[in-house]
């Protein structure tokens, strides 16, 4: 499915992408193969010293390439992120720095790149068991959000989806189990979330929850506990209750279940591509496919 977007976004104009820090091989290959594939026209931001290093530690050949030579990966943060503020980049892409670097930069009431929305990250995952794309979201980015942030959280993960075309997304709001219980606070947001949802406050999916993470992706066990729902058992969105059990489960996915996943920060004035140091080509390229069809998504009338 991922690949399947990848081909798909090949056909759309290059993004002009700020590719922030990319100092070793893993980091620029990735920028390098998604400009090849036409994903991408990649702006590279960092000391020219340690990105040539890298290109030749990996083969690489930087001939035409655009490269913004700064001294230190905060210096090529707070650069990246003036040139989307000034319109001469379309989105970001992580290279070898830490994300609170890069979302230091970012955040900055005066100069970094706020809305309205609070920014959140959103997963992108191919499991081979699981029959669509399924999104979890945050898993990377608020540690533990309140009931407003996740309403924030929420709707961003229903704009990525739909980008890709998922028009009415099924969003299953994860707790311990599907009852509202005081003592638990996610299961209490999970309710308060769903009548944000009729009366308005979050548009564009079906919202269902409290639901367990087996009866949010199993027909089966939904059908099991009486649970009589169109989100239950076929979810494309998972919102967890906070970051570190998000974070878990992704992993788990990739590295129990062979998941291909790819990443990206949803409410900032331009997508933001959070790669993992750990990611290889294809999820760096995959989430410049999600950020090319999101702000073609944006462009939309």
């Amino acid at each position: 499915m991922l690949e399947t977007l990848v081909d798909a976004a090949c056909s759309l104009p290059p993004l002009r992408t700020a590719v922030v820090h990319p100092c070793d091989p893993a980091s620029l290959a990735g920028a390098l193969q998604a400009q090849m594939r036409g994903l991408m026209q990649a702006v590279l931001v960092g000391p020219r010293a340690r990105i040539a290093a890298a290109a030749e530690q990996a083969g690489l050949d930087l001939t035409g390439t655009e490269l913004i030579d700064v001294p230190h990966s905060h210096a090529a943060a707070d650069c990246a992120v003036a040139l989307a503020r000034e319109g001469r980049v379309a989105a970001l892409m992580k290279g070898a720095l830490h994300t609170q670097e890069l979302m230091r930069a970012v955040v900055a009431r005066e100069s970094g790149l706020r809305t309205a929305r609070r920014m959140s990250h959103v997963f992108a995952l191919e499991v081979e068991l699981y029959p669509r794309t399924l999104f979890i979201t945050d898993g990377a980015l608020n540690i533990a959000p309140d009931l407003l942030h996740k309403r924030d959280i929420v709707q961003n993960a229903i704009d990525l989806a739909q980008a890709i075309g998922v028009d009415t997304p099924k969003v299953a709001l994860l707790s311990v189990s599907e009852e509202v219980d005081p003592a638990v606070a996610s299961s209490v947001d999970a309710a308060a979330l769903c009548k944000m949802a009729d009366r308005g406050q979050i548009s564009g999916a079906l919202l269902e929850g409290p639901l367990a993470m087996d009866n949010a992706i199993s027909p089966q066990a939904a059908a099991a506990k009486g649970i009589r729902s169109p989100v239950a058992g076929c979810a494309d969105i998972l919102l967890v209750p906070d970051l570190a059990s998000g974070n878990m489960l992704v992993k788990q996915l990739v590295y129990l279940s062979g998941a291909r996943t790819a990443g990206l920060i949803v409410g900032a004035r331009v997508p933001i591509m959070l790669s993992s140091r750990a990611d290889g080509v294809a999820a760096r390229m995959a989430a410049c496919a999600l950020a090319q069809r999101l702000l073609q998504h944006r462009a939309r009338p």
